[in-house]
């Protein structure tokens, strides 16, 4: 008997996209789940943020996964090739790293993708800047997806601390509280863990915030699938 799937979806960008946020999910789904990797152009796009490689040297199943599970990110299928197949997956993951905030936000493909795992009741979630893939996600009616849900993300002040805010396009943490119709949220210190399920019985949703959160994201990932 075949065992459920998991998309997981990698930015293309040359931003990359961050280890600890995929590694740690993949450590806890792994083991219950066919986990099947996506990109917007596919193939050997899909680069590790080296900064990510740098600041996780310490972290054991990071270090692991980096050089044990390079299949998963240097053989993508295109996003386009999953249109239509929502219901063959238990749901789909965004990982985070700077490279959603600039393939992923309005990428089409993407967009369309995320309203079909929504209306086929399927779990739509994302960790730290993948959450920018849900900012512009609409349902078939051309309301937000996550209007009226609890939603998290790489938060601004995590951004300075990080130095990073003049490279990126927009502040995340705004554009999911206007999206979500100010209801986004955030640990009370900077890096803490932060995860937030979906608020709605009609949604099912999941958002972490930052690296620190990534596996306790797939833990309730892993919860949220056993359970609904």
């Amino acid at each position: 008997m075949s065992r459920p799937s998991i998309l997981v979806v990698l930015s293309s960008s040359d931003r990359g996209w961050y280890l600890p946020e995929f590694a740690h999910p993949y450590e806890v789904l792994s083991p219950h789940f066919d986990i099947i990797t996506a990109s917007s152009e596919g193939g050997s796009s899909a680069h590790v943020d080296p900064v990510s490689i740098e600041q996780f040297k310490g972290d054991a199943y990071s270090v692991e996964f980096l050089n044990t599970k390079q299949e998963l990110w240097e053989h993508t299928e295109k996003l386009e090739t999953f249109l239509g197949k929502a219901k063959d997956f238990a749901a789909i993951l965004y990982v985070g790293g700077f490279g959603p905030m600039f393939d992923l936000v309005d990428n089409e493909v993407s967009l369309k993708l995320i309203r079909e795992f929504h209306e086929a009741g399927r779990v739509v979630s994302a960790v730290c800047h993948g959450s920018a893939a849900l900012v512009n996600a609409t349902l078939a009616d051309g309301t937000k997806l996550i209007a009226g849900e609890g939603v998290t993300g790489f938060s601004n002040e995590e951004e300075v601390i990080a130095r990073r805010p003049q490279d990126m396009p927009f502040s995340l943490e705004d554009a999911l509280n206007e999206s979500s119709g100010g209801n986004y949220s955030k640990a009370k210190e900077p890096w803490a863990p932060h995860v937030v399920t979906s608020a709605l019985k009609t949604k099912k949703l999941l958002t972490g915030q930052n690296p620190a959160s990534a596996k306790g994201f797939g833990e309730e990932l892993l919860k949220f699938l056993q359970t609904s």
